[in-house]
């Protein structure tokens, strides 16, 4: 709140305070030109006495203190700038009368009792903008906090997708624009359609990246594209087998996550595996859950220093699962017989 409107806000809260107060003595008896100088004076005293703790709570960091100190503070320092006020106000009353500016209807109440009971009534009224003031400190503390908490998510939610932007392996794409040189002059019909598949696979890395989710279809079709590269520089040392049940066919899925599966699949096993082999890709739905399972030749050990990491980017799958792969998503791995398996669940 700027300066201009919180002195605004003062204005408004305390004058209509002493217009009320005026109004509710006028009811019981004539008001007179003394009494109206000590009301407004109230006022005054009044707003003085809230700025006051203002500045002492942002000076002493009230708002920053554990809840008991803070309640301590809310409570016992309103009755210290109350007792200021009407002891302020008391020497402003006996300077009046010394000098002749202010007089008094006989019978009007003074004394040390009335000044206590004064003092009372002033501390109710600082209390209660104390503890709205310190609510509505709090309540845009809370706020900024959860702005700046989505605001946190959305920076890292957009530093994953530039991550998935460049998911495409470095090494990929030299050897597919090596292999393409050399395919021209061989089978240049060839070398259009694999120009056309590294397009797909590079406008899909770009575009699709930038969703939540993207078709199963969508996902499927730039995999494709991506083995059939990748069969280009391993030849016959990479076999892929599909095998899609028809009830995915409308799932959704993060983006790049399909890709990333079958990417790992064939560095970390296709590529260390004399020979080559087969990589399987099994996709099936049951019901609100999907399952994509890859699997490949090799053998795999947990990182000694990351249990749960495998070294070929999983734990960044992990986290994108949690963020977009619904309830109950999670990545399974499992190693037998000389093959590694990893399996997605998510919902679909």
């Amino acid at each position: 709140m700027t300066n201009t409107r919180r002195a605004a806000l003062q204005a408004l809260l305390w004058s209509g305070y002493v217009a009320v107060s005026l109004a509710m003595v006028a009811s019981v008896r004539p008001l007179t030109g003394s009494l109206s100088f000590v009301m407004v004076c109230l006022g005054a005293l009044l707003w003085a006495a809230s700025e006051g703790l203002r500045g002492l709570a942002l000076w002493q960091r009230w708002l920053d203190r554990s809840p008991r100190s803070l309640l301590f503070c809310v409570i016992f320092m309103p009755p210290v700038f109350a007792a200021l006020v009407q002891l302020t106000l008391l020497v402003i009353n006996k300077t009046g009368l010394a000098l002749g500016w202010l007089s008094f209807p006989p019978g009007t109440p003074h004394g040390w009792g009335v000044l206590a009971g004064y003092t009372a009534n002033t501390s109710i009224l600082l209390w209660l903008w104390l503890t709205a003031w310190v609510g509505a400190q709090l309540l845009t503390r809370w706020r900024q906090g959860e702005i700046a908490k989505w605001q946190a998510e959305a920076a890292a939610r957009a530093l994953e997708l530039q991550v998935l932007r460049a998911q495409i392996n470095p090494h990929f794409l030299f050897n597919a624009l090596n292999n393409l040189r050399a395919l021209i002059n061989e089978d240049p019909a060839r070398a259009r359609d694999m120009v056309s598949r590294l397009s797909n696979t590079l406008r899909h890395t770009l575009t699709h990246s930038a969703r939540e989710r993207v078709p199963l279809a969508d996902e499927l079709a730039v995999v494709r594209d991506y083995v059939a590269l990748e069969q280009l520089h391993h030849e016959e040392r990479l076999q892929v087998q599909w095998q899609i049940d028809p009830a995915a066919a409308d799932a959704q899925v993060p983006p790049m996550l399909l890709q990333l599966l079958v990417e790992n699949a064939i560095k970390h096993g296709i590529a260390r595996t004399p020979g080559g082999g087969v990589v399987d890709i099994a996709i099936t739905r049951h019901g609100a859950t999907l399952s994509i399972a890859v699997s490949n030749p090799g053998q795999w050990k947990p990182v000694p220093d990351a249990p749960t990491s495998t070294g070929l980017g999983l734990v960044h799958l992990r986290e994108r699962l949690a963020r977009a792969g619904g309830d109950g998503a999670g990545c399974r791995i499992d190693a037998a017989d000389g093959r590694v398996r990893v399996c997605v669940t998510l919902a679909a």
